[in-house]
């Protein structure tokens, strides 16, 4: 399974210079905890996440001025990301060498067209598990079946 296949495709963008405010308004906007940072010069590229942690714990537990800090200040950068084809286990080893529980995801010409995070890994987890969870269930009876003809 592929990054690009489990990733959150929505994918909300915020400019270094944008205000922390106007970030939050965004993510309020868009339903997300976390915005791309995409710097346009010499083309639209990113350059780092802003998460709503980063706002709580950088800017609001350090007063900041939200509506004259930029967006800069409190993102965080290098950025991590992986092509959509990079394998699951490659993103989970590069998220745990690099301590970071979200990866932004490109596609053609290096374009962000998603958001890999844990939590998408664990909910792809959990449904495989559930469903070797039905498999086993329906093959015990037969299994049980089985044993008691051995007896």
């Amino acid at each position: 399974m592929s990054a690009g296949r489990i990733c959150t495709r929505i994918v909300a963008t915020t400019a270094p210079t944008e205000t922390v405010r106007a970030a939050a308004r965004r993510m309020a906007d868009h339903e997300v905890g976390t915005l791309v940072v995409v710097a346009e010069e010499p083309e639209p590229h990113a350059v780092g996440v802003i998460t709503d942690r980063d706002i709580t714990v950088r800017g609001v537990a350090e007063e900041l001025d939200l509506d004259h800090t930029p967006v800069s200040h409190l993102m965080s950068s290098p950025l991590r990301i992986v092509h959509e084809s990079t394998p699951i286990e490659q993103a989970l080893a590069i998220m745990g060498t690099t301590g970071t529980r979200r990866l932004v995801v490109t596609g053609h010409n290096e374009r962000p067209v998603g958001i890999l995070s844990l939590d998408d890994v664990l909910q792809l987890h959990a449904v495989e598990a559930e469903s070797i969870g039905r498999l086993l269930g329906r093959q015990k009876p037969e299994i049980a079946a089985g044993l008691t003809a051995w007896s």
